[in-house]
């Protein structure tokens, strides 16, 4: 694929991808990807991983369902041992190759929306929690009217009277 520079385009269910059906709410939907094979800079062979997608995630802020268009663009740059990523040219990620050199096109894939996901998922259009937080006026021994007591007022007496 690589000395022919072939490349490939579809489109899969979010649901045949079974690590990131995980990750969603409800996986439906397509991705539509394309990958293309070709040697960059400094002969560099890579693949290059295009993939559209809505991903139905679970809103943290609301609880509820939305859809989060995600479009990914990557560079995956092909090397037989993890040494070698230092002396790749930038704009490059690193994809180890297994001994046999073989690649699974749709897990390229399916790593590139997993890695899209966001660590903590807020639908855009959802209302942001507002919260006042009443700043005390009082001094920190106050709460409220009352007098705090101060925690070592107790030890402070037993010194007192240790020292008569």
């Amino acid at each position: 694929m690589l000395a022919a520079r072939r490349s490939f385009e579809g489109s899969v269910p979010l649901a045949s991808m079974p690590r990131l059906a995980d990750a969603l709410e409800q996986p439906d939907g397509d991705c539509m990807f394309s990958l293309a094979f070709d040697r960059g800079e400094l002969d560099v062979p890579y693949v290059e991983v295009r993939a559209q997608a809505g991903l139905p995630l679970l809103c943290q802020r609301s609880l509820q369902r939305f859809v989060l268009p995600v479009s990914v663009v990557q560079r995956l740059a092909m090397v037989r041992e993890e040494g070698q990523e230092d002396a790749l040219p930038e704009g490059y990620e690193a994809l180890v190759l297994d001994a046999d050199g073989a690649i699974r096109p749709l897990d390229l894939v399916e790593d590139e929306l997993i890695l899209a996901i966001p660590v903590v998922p807020v639908d855009p259009e959802s209302e942001p929690v507002e919260g006042t937080w009443p700043a005390s006026s009082q001094g920190d021994g106050e709460k409220d009217g009352a007098t705090r007591e101060n925690p070592f007022a107790v030890l402070a007496n037993l010194k007192k009277n240790d020292a008569t």
